[in-house]
């Protein structure tokens, strides 16, 4: 964390005397400016960037060069702080996605060199087996949600009995990923079980630790198939119980990291509007009579 606030401290140091944000994040505040009095939670965090924990952490840097009084600094520590502690929760957590430790997917994979391909990057076809490796995960964190009906969960994943098949998956990539890294990867429901469905989508994200920010996202079709007659099979009540709570779960994680996202994004707007953004802001240029 300290090595990235750094990374932060210096882009900022680059930037001109003037008052002025770098682009990406100047068209940021623009749009925050032109809704800030109507903005929901939702319409706030709809215009966020891919970079936006990106974004935040060089408009603090800024606020910080240009000159902050010491309360102000401590705030901003707080800020930098928390994202260095909850980022995963602020970006995955505010889609649904459930990032604890019971309930998350894969936690730090690495990315070995050998998938990378002849360009230097991981392979497009190793991004969907890092999707299966999380469907795995998730699947076995159920077991250990619904230990009753552990076994069940457990033999879903082999060719016994009930089985889960993929259907199909689509894979949008999101920036060519490379060695060295680590990748977490977090799978939710993409709609809400109903009774008497067979099938079911899954929404995937794979994200990239050192970029801190989505590698690659998939959708995928999955099914429940009955190995002894060779056909596909509804969900059992048991299985479709499990399933609703974990819905439920994903909307109340959404809506929490959705708040903690917005009211991260306006403490640091207030930051700027108390520093480089108030009227008659002078930047603090240190005393040069040494």
């Amino acid at each position: 964390m300290r090595a990235e606030g750094l990374t932060a401290l210096s882009r900022a140091k680059l930037l001109s005397k003037a008052p002025v944000l770098p682009r990406c994040a100047a068209k940021q505040l623009g749009h925050q400016r032109r809704h800030r009095s109507t903005a929901t939670p939702d319409s706030k965090l709809a215009e966020l960037s891919p970079r936006w924990l990106s974004d935040v952490k060089q408009r603090l840097g800024y606020c910080i060069t240009w000159g902050l009084k010491p309360d102000q600094t401590q705030e901003a520590g707080k800020i930098l702080q928390e994202i260095a502690r909850d980022w995963r929760d602020l970006l995955a957590g505010r889609e649904g996605f459930l990032t604890s430790k019971q309930r998350r997917s894969t936690f730090r994979q690495q990315v070995v060199w050998g998938e990378q391909d002849s360009m230097g990057h991981v392979n497009n076809v190793v991004y969907n087996r890092y999707a299966e490796t999380g469907r795995v995960d998730w699947f076995l964190k159920l077991a250990r949600v619904d230990p009753f009906n552990a076994e069940a969960w457990r033999t879903i994943l082999t060719p016994k009995d009930l089985g889960l098949l993929l259907k199909s998956i689509r894979t949008d990539f999101k920036f060519p990923m490379k060695y060295p890294d680590h990748v977490s990867i977090y799978h939710k429901l993409g709609t809400e079980p109903v009774e008497g469905t067979d099938s079911f989508i899954m929404d995937v994200m794979i994200l990239s630790e050192v970029h801190q920010r989505p590698a690659a996202r998939c959708v995928e079709d999955c099914v429940l198939y009955d190995y002894r007659v060779a056909k596909k099979t509804p969900l059992r009540p048991f299985m479709l119980d499990v399933l609703r709570e974990t819905w439920k779960l994903q909307e109340e994680t959404k809506r929490i990291n959705s708040q903690r996202v917005v009211a991260l994004l306006d403490r640091v707007r207030k930051l700027e509007k108390d520093s480089w953004d108030r009227e008659g802001a002078v930047e603090d240029l240190g005393s040069a009579s040494s």
